[in-house]
């Protein structure tokens, strides 16, 4: 993990969390317990404020950056998929952030809101909660169902112990 101080700001992350070897964290970011914040990662508070929910999975390569002025809340128990690209202002607790979703500036998303794989999320698009959104732009296709909160806890904790498990037995490099 690569922390940088910018501006007179430094990243604070809790012992209770993972952040991977290839993950850089700038400036104004705060990790809650439990997350996992995967290889690659690109967490850039320099413009902004990034806070980070307890049991958050941010995947590989995903890329989260604070408007000017602004903070990026990202809730508990948000899983943000690889390669997403994140301006949001406010993901809400359970969230799901499909793999190559992007997420434009000043977007909202609701609780237990599902956006599917490679959606877009406009400038300034208020996502309710409860749904599931797809497409460019992102636009409501159902409900979420018992079935996909179901799913979705399993994955979460899935991120949660694995975060303990690299914290607890660490990574060995083989030559």
């Amino acid at each position: 993990m690569a922390l940088y101080r910018f501006a007179g700001r430094t990243p604070v992350v809790s012992a209770k969390s993972y952040v991977g070897e290839a993950t850089m964290l700038i400036g104004d970011v705060k990790i809650g317990d439990d997350c996992y914040i995967g290889p690659g990662a690109i967490l850039r508070g320099d413009h902004g404020t990034i806070e980070v929910g307890p049991g958050t999975a941010i995947e590989d390569g995903v890329i989260i950056h604070a408007s000017t002025g602004g903070k990026c809340r990202i809730g508990k128990n948000v899983t943000i998929g690889h390669g997403a690209i994140v301006h949001a202002e406010d993901i809400k607790d359970y969230a799901v952030i499909g793999m190559g979703a992007i997420l434009s500036l000043h977007v909202k998303i609701g609780s237990w809101t599902i956006v599917a794989e490679g959606s877009v999320v406009k400038n300034r698009q208020i996502i309710p909660g409860g749904v599931v959104v797809a497409g460019n732009p992102a636009n409501i296709v159902r409900d979420v169902e018992a079935r996909d909160r179901e799913f979705w806890l399993w994955g979460k904790q899935l991120y949660v112990d694995l975060a303990k498990q690299y914290i607890r037995d660490g990574m060995e490099q083989v030559e």
